[in-house]
């Protein structure tokens, strides 16, 4: 007769071979889709410059997508992706929020990101144009903080009807953030729901001499929620696979007769395998007067992220956006405390020379606060409470699972296991006392 607890192991080892076999598939399927994509992005753009052929069609093929609506809100900075992991997956991260990008994709992100984060960013977006950036966030158990701020700049020279100069400066506009969530509900079980707002701040800055009156100040703010839980998991971690963001951006009131670029985003986010994140958001633009600024068209977002090592992983996406849809690629590089990010996006509105739509971020992981060191810890303890309770120890299992929940409250298995040994002890006593009172 076959042990069941070695045939258990044999389906499980077996199960485990299949899954790591299916990694390294996966893996090298994704690996030539990144060199297909970067061939690509490399062979497309010199066809595509202002006298080729191939742009007019494209432009030709996208145009029946055309949104008459497209440019009447303000501070367009505002739907510039300032770059890094956000940007490589085509701006679809609502869902994802796994890194700084939450601040400018999900307010919620920040209450549960795994370290505490300082990240510089360059991106250079059209022409001469520029922007830069800087993000921090830091995590308190379910309390996450962040701030940051970015700059965009445009050197711009005016000239009159007879091409005489007549105005010179640079049109810039900032954008501060300052975000606070909380996740609610967290415990070993489910991961919790977590609410999140930013309060941000925009300046426009227009010299007189370019066009007087029409620098501006705005304040505004983002709310967002994200959940994660496990949905057709096919690996074994405690981390959650599937998870779904609500987020609407850019409430405030109208500046300059103009109102905010307010949108609403539902995303989702999937992880089939340890390796891959897909990534898809619903983008619907919203208008507080629709009679004389009405809305843009919907629009949508997708994005996957592969880890094709334990140090470096790959981004690419797309946005679906009118008549000028892009794609983008992008990898990261990590090296310990410190992550590198690339991205390049390509669409109708840039060029190959300068390079337009180039970003880079640099990254700095500033540690989890002892969090996993904790997780070990509160782990062990309840792996002794299990061996000393299946060698009938029911006392000593208790205090070790007392123990984790001194330091994890929410670790709900040993609060259970506790009740569980008890009811053990309680069992023992009493047939202890029938003996007693049978002899």
């Amino acid at each position: 007769m076959i042990n069941p607890i070695i045939k258990t192991d044999k389906i499980i080892g077996e199960k485990h071979r299949k899954a790591d076999a299916l990694v390294v598939y996966l893996k090298q399927v994704m690996k030539n889709i990144y060199l297909f994509i970067i061939f690509l992005l490399t062979a497309i753009p010199p066809l595509m410059g202002e006298d080729s052929s191939l742009y007019y069609k494209l432009q030709d093929l996208f145009s029946n997508n055309a949104d008459s609506n497209t440019g009447l809100t303000v501070f367009p900075t505002l739907e510039i992706p300032l770059g890094g992991k956000y940007e490589g997956m085509g701006t679809a991260f609502a869902a994802v929020a796994d890194d700084l990008g939450f601040l400018e994709s999900n307010p919620s992100g920040s209450s549960t990101l795994k370290y505490t984060e300082l990240a510089f960013l360059h991106h250079s977006w059209i022409a001469d144009s520029n922007l830069e950036g800087v993000l921090y966030s830091v995590r308190i158990n379910d309390l996450g903080i962040g701030f940051g701020g970015k700059f965009l700049y445009l050197p711009f020279t005016e000239y009159n009807d007879w091409a005489e100069r007549s105005g010179k400066g640079t049109i810039s506009e900032t954008v501060g953030t300052l975000n606070v969530s909380y996740n609610f509900f967290s415990n070993y079980y489910f991961y919790g729901l977590s609410a999140g707002a930013n309060l941000k701040i925009a300046y426009r800055n227009i010299p007189a001499a370019i066009y007087p009156g029409q620098s501006a100040f705005s304040i505004m703010a983002d709310l967002g929620l994200l959940t994660r839980l496990n949905f057709l998991k096919f690996f074994f971690a405690r981390s959650k696979n599937f998870s779904i963001g609500l987020v609407i951006k850019n409430l405030g009131p109208f500046v300059l007769t103009e109102p905010l670029p307010t949108i609403a985003t539902a995303g989702i986010a999937y992880s089939p395998i340890r390796p891959l994140i897909m990534s898809f958001d619903l983008n619907y633009p919203i208008s507080f007067d629709p009679a004389d600024y009405p809305a843009e068209k919907w629009n949508v977002a997708g994005g996957i992220n592969v880890n094709i090592t334990d140090f470096l992983s790959v981004q690419g996406g797309f946005h679906f956006k009118g008549d000028n849809p892009s794609i983008s690629i992008g990898s990261m590089l990590n090296l310990d405390s410190v992550s590198f990010v690339t991205n390049y996006n390509i669409d109708l509105s840039g060029r190959l020379n300068p390079l337009d739509k180039f970003s880079v971020e640099a990254r700095l992981n500033l540690g989890d606060r002892g969090r996993a060191a904790r997780q070990d810890k509160t782990d062990k303890l309840y792996l002794n409470g299990i061996e000393a309770y299946a060698h009938g120890n029911n006392a000593e299992a208790i205090k070790y699972w007392e123990q984790v929940l001194e330091i994890d409250p929410k670790y709900l298995p040993a609060r259970e296991n506790i009740e569980t040994a008890k009811k053990a002890l309680e069992l023992q006593k009493q047939m202890e006392e029938k003996q007693r009172v049978g002899e």
